[in-house]
């Protein structure tokens, strides 16, 4: 089963909308509360970060029995220092939105911290390609 949502860069209040939905999803389907925890959480910071810096994009959640993995991509300025994003507290979230008490510098770390796997692909002027993927094998419940 395939989901593909849009995510708008122009509303911040419907951030969070998609990974909402995939979340409603694998509870409909009896995967198990903790994956659907690590799925929620994964999303949704990748869903926020495509909002407050990549202008918005498309989010597609590709469910089979044993896994999800998701892919968020943007067609935003992309990521010049991958490996600096990558570390907790960093942040190029204007003040604007650090004031709504966004931006902490959270979003990649906890994706990695949740993900089974996760992938990053950006260039510079281009946009920013996110692939992550949540394993429910071990995890108990039904699978989808």
């Amino acid at each position: 089963m395939q989901l593909r949502y849009e995510v708008s860069g122009d509303d911040l209040s419907l951030a969070g909308k998609a990974s909402t939905e995939v979340k409603r999803a694998l509870g409909r389907l009896g995967v198990d509360t903790g994956a659907i925890k690590r799925t929620a959480v994964s999303m949704y910071e990748a869903e926020m970060n495509m909002v407050i810096h990549g202008g918005g994009g498309i989010a597609t959640a590709e469910l089979s029995p044993d896994r999800i993995v998701i892919t968020m991509e943007d067609k935003g300025p992309g990521i010049p220092d991958l490996e600096l994003a990558m570390q907790e507290g960093y942040s190029t979230a204007p003040e604007w939105i650090r004031e709504l008490g966004f931006g902490a510098g959270m979003g990649l770390p906890n994706i990695k911290r949740n993900a089974d796997d996760l992938h990053i692909e950006s260039i510079v002027g281009k946009g920013t390609r996110v692939t992550i993927t949540i394993d429910f094998s071990g995890t108990g419940g039904s699978r989808p």
